[in-house]
């Protein structure tokens, strides 16, 4: 009876639960069609007992997913560390992303986000082609209902960054942006290369607005990522959020400077 890792059975379990839930089945129904007691199934949904390989099998026959549940732990595109942040991402009410040198995830286009992950020399062409169908499917937030209001900044040198030889991707990214960015729930705004110094230059965040109203924020590095969610940490997170959101153009001047560079391009 194996054991799921921690930071994926938090993901799991919440994706089981809503499908139970989504379905009409309380915990017992689910329970006789999974093979387990209604106190098994409240254990696990309540975190206080270990999500096992085989409540993962009895949840795909009892939700009759074909076996969904399995391969999402087998074949997940997201690394174990970005699991909670995607879980907030999808709940929350109000989004805010800050990124000096890509284009945000939610944003790219398949062809930018290709391009991307093929930069890390560890990732097969499996590897990459799994990730960028978890980035694409994740981008499924954009057209919830009701939608995020989502708020992203960028620095100039995020949008203008292209590879010799894929300047046409390059154009088709930054018109999938700004049709992303005239949503009436999306905003995006560019940080001018003649700002200079400032502070986000340290590295990207991101912060989500639950819908309890509580935050929670996210760090990544080049060793992984971070979910956020103690009042200090969060308060530095919303003052660098807040030095690099007064340093950029209006969401008005922005995209016409985003449209100046993809007409570059295309």
């Amino acid at each position: 009876m194996a054991d799921v890792p921690g930071p994926i059975a938090a993901f799991i379990v919440a994706e089981v639960r809503r499908a139970r839930g989504a379905a009409g089945m309380t915990q017992e129904a689910f329970g006789k069609h999974a093979g387990f007691s209604a106190s098994h199934v409240s254990a696990v949904e309540g975190r206080t007992r270990t999500l096992t390989t085989e409540f993962i099998k009895g949840s795909d026959v009892a939700l009759k997913t074909g076996g969904l549940f399995e391969r999402l732990v087998a074949e997940l595109g997201a690394p174990a560390w970005f699991l909670p942040w995607l879980d907030a991402e999808r709940e929350a009410t109000q989004l805010r992303y800050y990124e000096p040198n890509l284009i945000p995830g939610l944003f790219q286009t398949e062809a930018y986000a290709r391009a991307v992950l093929r930069l890390d020399p560890r990732l097969t062409d499996e590897d990459v082609e799994r990730k960028v169908k978890a980035r694409m499917d994740r981008q499924a937030i954009l057209d919830r209902t009701p939608p995020p209001q989502i708020v992203v900044v960028v620095d100039e040198s995020a949008i203008r960054r292209v590879r010799a030889g894929d300047e046409k991707m390059m154009g088709e990214q930054m018109l999938h942006l700004i049709g992303c960015a005239v949503r009436p729930n999306v905003s995006v705004h560019v940080v001018p290369a003649d700002v200079g110094l400032h502070a986000g230059l340290s590295g990207p965040l991101s912060l989500a607005r639950m819908p309890d109203g509580s935050w929670v924020g996210h760090l990544e590095s080049q060793l992984g990522g971070d979910v956020v969610d103690k009042p200090n940490d969060l308060d530095t997170l919303f003052e660098r959020w807040e030095g690099v959101r007064t340093e950029a153009l209006s969401r008005r001047q922005s995209l016409d400077l985003m449209k100046e560079v993809a007409n570059q391009w295309t």
